[in-house]
């Protein structure tokens, strides 16, 4: 069972490094080659997909998406998707999907004259399951070696940290407090309850015995 235990628990703290990782803002620095729009059928693949932008029909299972192609300063290519949030999750709240696609489509640049732009997004990019980063917000960077420092994830992480350290404090206080001696209470009622029943039974034996004697 312990190993059972520890499985359960590192399989938790797998998925939740998971959702943090998918969730939380990341920034490339590349430049913008392209700017177009798609129609698309999301299938097994849907949960990677956002809702339909606001304020559009929510009925049809195809919409078009924005999507931008960006190369960065070590030659790899990249395509987000530019899709509105709203309200669902995760809870970026956007809803300038198409104000960001002009902006995307005014910073594009060739590879003889760049422009460097910092791109925010979520999520991950998977070639074999077609899914792709969702952009949510561009601005021009310094160069391409400009160096962005991760305050919000900093800053969310150590209060994450904080909160689960705080419920854990509290659970194993509250354990001790009343559980454990709960479960010993129950544990020696439990034993007393076997003593008086094996003694109880041994009291059977023997009178059956003498009554077999007879």
């Amino acid at each position: 069972m312990r190993y059972v235990k520890w499985t359960l628990i590192v399989l938790f703290w797998l998925l939740v490094a998971a959702v943090l990782h998918y969730t939380l803002p990341q920034h490339d620095i590349a430049r913008i080659t392209d700017t177009y729009e798609k129609r698309i059928d999301p299938g097994e693949n849907s949960l990677f997909w956002a809702v339909h932008d606001v304020g559009s029909d929510a009925t049809t299972a195809n919409r078009d998406v924005f999507f931008i192609q960006t190369r960065g300063a070590n030659g790899k290519v990249m395509v987000y998707r530019n899709e509105d949030t709203g309200w669902s999750w995760p809870p970026y709240f956007k809803v300038n999907s198409s104000n960001l696609q002009a902006e995307a489509a005014d910073m594009k640049s060739t590879a003889e004259n760049p422009k460097w732009v910092v791109i925010r997004h979520y999520g991950w990019r998977n070639e074999f399951m077609s899914i792709f980063p969702n952009a949510v917000g561009i601005r021009p960077a310094d160069g391409p070696d400009q160096r962005i420092i991760p305050w919000f994830n900093i800053v969310f992480l150590i209060v994450l940290f904080a909160l689960f350290w705080a419920v854990w404090v509290r659970w194993r206080r509250f354990r001790a407090a009343r559980l454990d001696p709960m479960f010993e209470r129950m544990g020696s009622n439990i034993d007393a309850a076997g003593d008086s029943i094996a003694e109880k039974s041994n009291r059977f034996r023997r009178w059956l015995n003498g009554w077999k004697a007879k």
